[in-house]
Parts: C-alpha cells; sequence; structure tokens
C-alpha cells in the first residue's frame, strides 16, 4: 500500500501541486449544478443503518444512483475516532460507501489524518486500503491525492478549492505557504470568470460549542477569500448547523460577502451552541441531516437542509451579483 505523502513545506513544490490540481474538469457546464455536502460523519464501530449515519450515507447514496446530484462534498471527519484502513472499509463503506462515485473530499485534522497517527484515508479515497478498491470521483479523475495536499475543480461555471485545515494545526508554515496558494488559484479562476467557493473542516465563521471555538488561525485564508470575493464556503467540525449571512472578513454582513454554511450533522453526537454571534443567521443542534444545494450560472444558488433525524430545516435562496 502507497502511504500517505505529506506537503513538503516548500514553494517550488507547492507550485507543481498547483499545476497538477488547477486542471479543470467542468461538470454541467452551462447548466445547474446540484450538490450535496455534509462532515462528520459516522462514529466509533458504527454500520447500523437506522443510525443517524446510516440514514444520510443511505439518502445520499440514493441520490448519486438516481443521478440527482452531480457532486457529494464530504467536508472532512469521515470516522472516528482514530481512523485506519479497517475502519473505513469496515464501518464508513457500509453506511457511505455509495457515495463514492461523486465524492470529493477534503481531510480533517485529528480523526482523518494526524500525521504520524492515522495516514490511511487518502490511501481508502484511491482504493489502496484491502477490502475496498472503490475510489473516490476525485481520485477516479486525478489519481493519489495525499492527505492536505489542495486542489480544485470547476463544477459548471462555478469553482471550488479544497483546503484541509489540518496544516493550522500540525504546521502553520505550511497553512501559510497554502494561503499563497490560494489567492493565486482563486485569482485565476475569477479572471476566468468563474464564480468561487472554498471547501475545508475548521469553521471560521461559526458559533462556539464546549468543544470548539472558531478556527481564528484561518484568517489568512479568510482575508484571500475576502479579496477574491469569494460567495459561499463549506466547513464541518462543530457537530451541528450553521448558516451565516454573507459576509466579510470582519464579521460584516455586506452584499457581495461569502455565504458560510457549517454542516456537520451526518452522524455524529450534537453539540449545543455557548455563543450567538451577530453574523449567523441561522442554526439549529438538534437535527442529522445534509445539505442540498443548486449553483447556478450566474452566480446565484438555492440551498435546502435535508433533516434525516430531527425538525430542523433551512432553505432559500442567494441572488446573483450585482
Amino acid at each position: 500500500m502507497r502511504r500517505n505523502r505529506v506537503i513538503a513545506g516548500t514553494s517550488a513544490l507547492l507550485l507543481g501541486v498547483t499545476a497538477l490540481f488547477a486542471v479543470s474538469l467542468a461538470i454541467g457546464s452551462g447548466n445547474d449544478v446540484r450538490l450535496a455536502a455534509v462532515g462528520d460523519m459516522n462514529g466509533v464501530e458504527t454500520y447500523a443503518p437506522d443510525s443517524p449515519s446510516g440514514r444520510n450515507g443511505a439518502a445520499i447514496t440514493r441520490l448519486v444512483q438516481n443521478n440527482e446530484i452531480d457532486a457529494f462534498l464530504g467536508l472532512g471527519d469521515f470516522q472516528y475516532d482514530t481512523a485506519y484502513c479497517a475502519d473505513y472499509v469496515n464501518y464508513w463503506t457500509r453506511l457511505w460507501g455509495g457515495t463514492k462515485p461523486k465524492l470529493y473530499w477534503v481531510s480533517a485534522p485529528n480523526h482523518d489524518w494526524k500525521p504520524g497517527r492515522n495516514q490511511d484515508l487518502d490511501n481508502f479515497m484511491n482504493g489502496e486500503c484491502p477490502g475496498s478498491p472503490a475510489k473516490a470521483a476525485i481520485n477516479q479523475q486525478r489519481g493519489f491525492i495525499g492527505n492536505g495536499e489542495p486542489y480544485s475543480k470547476d463544477f459548471g461555471n462555478w469553482h471550488f478549492a479544497f483546503l484541509s485545515s489540518a496544516h493550522w494545526r500540525y504546521n502553520p508554515t505550511q497553512a501559510r505557504v497554502l494561503t499563497t496558494w490560494l489567492d493565486n488559484d482563486l485569482a485565476a479562476a475569477k479572471a476566468a470568470g468563474k464564480h468561487l467557493a472554498v471547501v475545508y473542516h475548521e469553521p471560521y465563521f461559526t458559533s462556539n460549542t464546549n468543544e470548539h471555538e472558531r478556527a481564528a488561525d484561518h484568517k489568512p485564508w479568510i482575508d484571500v477569500m475576502w479579496k477574491h470575493r469569494v460567495r459561499l464556503t463549506l466547513s464541518g467540525s462543530q457537530h451541528n448547523y450553521e448558516r451565516s449571512c454573507p459576509v466579510n472578513n470582519a464579521d460584516q454582513c455586506v452584499s457581495d460577502g461569502m455565504t458560510a454554511f457549517q454542516v456537520s450533522t451526518g452522524g455524529i453526537d450534537l453539540r449545543s451552541f455557548t455563543s450567538s454571534p451577530s453574523y449567523i443567521v441561522k442554526r439549529f443542534s438538534d437535527t442529522h441531516g445534509f445539505l442540498r444545494m443548486t449553483l447556478r450560472d450566474n452566480g446565484s444558488f438555492d440551498w435546502n437542509f435535508v433533516p434525516t433525524s430531527g425538525p430542523g430545516t433551512d432553505a432559500g435562496t442567494r441572488s446573483a451579483p450585482q
């Protein structure tokens, strides 16, 4: 089995990564793009179909099989607690394996990847764990992607950058290098006329819980997102659901800000909120489910939170940029 390849902390190597992963493979060009997204998915040794994780995995699998979505965005923390190949194969695959044909993933710190400890998520996504030869959609297209390697992809007229928050925890120097990658990547996509989105695990625009506060160290990434007027972000980690107003890098609600979705309701036990930031306009911590989105060529988008265990709902539309 090929072992995990961690990015070296050098600008030269990162330029090579940029050249490899900036290649655009558009889905549904000229049409609406249909997405599902969620993170924080499967508990320790969880495989029951009627569990919150099982219900979510089955619902998204049906969307994949019926071609009702173009992509499933996995927002990190796929399998708890310290996951290795056997855990992904014996547990996650039983409930979520049907989503792999349309899966675009980002690794999270700790549960997905901690250097020197659990390093198997990238092997699993590339079909290299014994007993699970299936590859995630992005791996089918790009080949092996090491934990923490950034990549970007076009979905129709939208451009998504995928970044692992783990770097801020384990290697802040490398995280700052990735800030340059993000700046260059978004600049090129914006110049090409794309609408911009970013996926990363630990949220910046979020309410506190007893376990986590906002990922304040991510501010350099947020500044770059604001510089290029990213339209939306997707994160997980908090074990609840939140949506922000269109917000800038100073926590202000502004018409051209980014709508930040935090969707960590995949199946793990939920957490209550302990603060109330002014930029959060919708939240709940009593419902498992996942987010569906329709992205349009003009930059407008619809969203709908689909509850699978609990009463929480959220739906709306953001109009095209002026």
